[in-house]
């Protein structure tokens, strides 16, 4: 989301294209908010659950704007990482779920919805995809990490293809 938005204001001062790269952001922003909705389904967290990912969310949200406004490729590396570590917790979560360690769940409606999942999916298949989403978005902030690290802005190189 800060990326997108920083990356819009920045097309609107200059007047020029983002090479599709505002929409695969705000695209990333918007499944990520739809992982955290599938699993606030699966868990339906206390009220100070819900205060804590409030509190997280205003602290890593400033955090990151002012490190995207000082270093894009540092910003999109640290996205990099942090979304490979989701793609390893996510692995360790299915090996679990198929270990009996936890209850394969039947998906969630918004999962299956907006995943465009079988009726009768698990919450195997629910953390399958989303690993799989997970796992585009670590390439695709590496991948634009990488571009600005060798001197390119995202706009010379077209954004990846989006999720669905």
């Amino acid at each position: 989301m800060v990326g997108g938005m920083l990356l819009h204001c920045k097309s609107l001062r200059r007047f020029e294209h983002s090479g599709g790269w505002i929409k695969a952001l705000l695209e990333e922003a918007e499944n990520e908010r739809m992982h955290l909705m599938t699993f606030l389904e699966l868990s339906q967290p206390k009220w100070y659950e819900r205060a804590l990912v409030f509190a997280v969310q205003g602290l890593f949200f400033n955090a990151y704007f002012v490190a995207y406004v000082l270093s894009p490729k540092l910003a999109h590396r640290i996205v990099g990482y942090l979304e490979e570590e989701a793609v390893n917790s996510y692995t360790e979560f299915l090996v679990d779920l198929e270990k009996g360690v936890f209850e394969n769940r039947p998906a969630p409606a918004i999962a299956i919805d907006y995943w465009r999942l079988p009726p009768d999916s698990t919450l195997i298949d629910v953390v399958t995809v989303i690993r799989a989403d997970e796992a585009h978005h670590r390439d695709l902030n590496h991948f634009a990490s990488d571009i600005q690290c060798q001197g390119y802005e995202l706009k010379e190189y077209p954004a990846p293809i989006g999720y669905h």
